[in-house]
């Protein structure tokens, strides 16, 4: 029997990336990444508003130049026992689309519409929205739909995104038929139905992001989201019912899409999930496992059996769903809205007089201003982790706090910010470095202290994404603020693995995601063990981490 190959591919916040791996042992046969190019020219974004919109041009591009990067150089027997396809995203990312299920900036007068375009996950011009939809939630007398949701509504979640277009652009409003998340809309397109009512839609996407849940009889009721706001009338309808776990097949190739992709027709595509679920299946997730996505932000993945689960809720989290990353376990998530943000916002702050003063000063030639921007930006994070990594223990010590895109968990509150206290004429930028560094990590104690104190137990972190690779200052630090020891998976491209293992369960290969999983897991390359004596001491430093924040919570509304 033929040796079978699947795609896995992963839709970030600034890239595409596709792989080719090989099902008896999740070997990468072939990988490429296509970054967004509107997206990287800033197109369509107002970042002083919090406005990040992507165009679904970026996507469709990167769909086609990703994969067929991917297949370049691989021998034609691969190609040919290729069987299956699944796609992640990042979430909530919806777009607005018409009664065809075409996104609205793909039509006529609406090409450079940010509120047609896909709402990308880190855009918060919905906070308002969102805290309305908190405060009915609790107030209307009905069923509170957000308490599968970990009780609090996000700004970064569909229903808020919706809310908020709908009430600033009557354009967008007269033209929506219905709402897609990106990760429904590309097996939509790979399958050729795009109909916004017969697109399956993601268990994953819906359960933690639109309130949707068995006990509800789907998303939430038609009387609630009226008094929410009559501009939602009837889009329930609109929208869906059903939701599929990312095991579930939702059709095979289109001839136009084989042939664009160069793969067969009869290779079956998967539905969607989010980009860290995935990343968690590729990451080696088992029962109470904790596993942390770390990029620009982070997602906090746990799952359980759903017989242990019970019907217990966990409060300030980031949804719980059956199925949403592994079918037939619960699913919770929680995470942090700025991790690698916070390092990135940092050197973007350092790097103002190289990017302003040094390209204005005439007398130095182009390619050397080139150089000394160029090499200063990829050098700096890396010099800055150095430069903290020998700072020795102080009594008094700087302590941030890591809000600078809001609070995700526990307990969504995008509208908070962040602080740094403690600044002496002393404080230089390795040391401020240092406490934004170890205010993620406390950010993230802050996470599992919350999951422990509901019942979920933790019983070991895994770790993958880009800082748990790229910066081990960070990660013996988070090892450090949680007294844990710290797995990092051997894979680099964690989700689009994962999002390969899925593809094989779609396609018949492995019985199920366990199974792909013991089959094409690529085990742990690192383990941080925690210094104790270090552990004793941010101990302490957590508490003021945490009168900080209710200071600046409570105080400073």
């Amino acid at each position: 029997m033929a040796k079978k190959y699947v795609i896995g591919i992963d839709y970030g916040t600034d890239s595409v990336r596709s792989v080719v791996a090989d099902t008896t042992n999740g070997r990468i046969v072939g990988t490429a990444v296509f970054e967004y190019p509107r997206w990287k020219k800033g197109l369509f974004c107002d970042p002083s508003a919090n406005q990040f919109r992507q165009h679904p041009l970026d996507y469709i591009e990167g769909l086609e130049k990703s994969v067929r990067g991917a297949l370049k150089g691989l021998k034609r027997e691969v190609i040919k026992n290729i069987s299956g396809i699944t796609v992640d995203t990042t979430g909530s990312t919806p777009v607005a689309v018409n009664r065809n299920g075409t996104p609205l900036s793909l039509t006529r007068g609406f090409e450079n519409d940010p509120d047609a375009m896909f709402i990308l996950w880190k855009d918060h011009t919905s906070v308002k929205e969102a805290a309305e939809i908190n405060k009915l939630a609790r107030s209307w007398g009905g069923t509170d739909f957000t308490k599968y949701e970990g009780g609090v509504y996000s700004s970064e979640w569909f229903w808020a995104k919706i809310l908020h277009v709908l009430r600033r652009n009557e354009k967008v409003r007269g033209s929506a038929f219905s709402w897609v998340e990106h990760c429904d809309w590309i097996p939509a397109l790979l399958t050729g139905d795009t109909d916004p009512l017969r697109i399956k839609r993601s268990r994953c996407a819906a359960g933690h992001k639109a309130m949707w849940h068995e006990a509800f009889g789907g998303l939430p009721d038609e009387r609630f989201l009226v008094r929410l706001d009559p501009k939602l009338a009837g889009l329930r309808d609109r929208l869906y019912k059903d939701t599929y776990t990312c095991d579930v097949a939702v059709g095979t190739l289109t001839p136009e899409w084989a042939k664009r992709l160069g793969i067969p027709e009869d290779v079956r595509v998967g539905a969607g999930a989010f980009d860290a679920h995935l990343g968690a299946v590729g990451g080696g997730i088992r029962p109470y496992q904790l596993i942390k996505v770390m990029g620009t932000s982070t997602c906090d993945m746990l799952v359980s059996p759903m017989k242990e689960a019970g019907k217990k809720l966990v409060k300030g989290i980031c949804g719980q769903v059956d199925g949403s990353i592994v079918p037939g376990m619960l699913g919770l998530e929680a995470g942090q809205s700025a991790f690698g943000d916070v390092y990135a916002w940092f050197g973007r702050l350092l790097l103002w007089p190289v990017d302003e003063l040094i390209a204005r000063m005439k007398w130095l030639e182009r390619k050397t201003k080139e150089r000394l921007t160029g090499e200063t930006s990829d050098r700096i994070i890396n010099e800055l982790s150095k430069q903290a990594e020998s700072i020795p223990e102080e009594e008094t010590v700087i302590v941030a706090l890591d809000w600078l895109n809001g609070r995700r968990t526990p307990d969504a509150n995008q509208a908070l910010k962040g602080a740094i206290t403690g600044l002496s004429l002393g404080s230089d930028a390795p040391r401020i470095f240092k406490a934004l560094v170890e205010s993620t990590a406390f950010g993230s104690r802050m996470i599992n202290e919350r999951f422990i104190s509901e019942g979920a137990r933790i019983d070991g972190v895994i770790a993958v994404g880009g800082v748990a690779k790229k910066n081990p200052y960070v990660m013996q630090i988070v090892a450090d603020v949680l007294n844990m020891p710290i797995k990092v998976a051997k894979s680099d491209q964690t989700c689009a693995l994962g999002s390969a293992m899925a593809a094989s369960v779609v396609a018949g290969v492995h019985k199920n995601i366990p199974a792909a999983q013991t089959a094409m897991g690529g085990g742990f390359e690192k383990t941080y063990k925690p210094n104790p004596a270090r552990a004793k001491k941010y101990d302490a430093l957590f508490k003021k981490y945490q009168k900080l924040g209710s200071f600046i919570e409570n105080e400073l509304k």
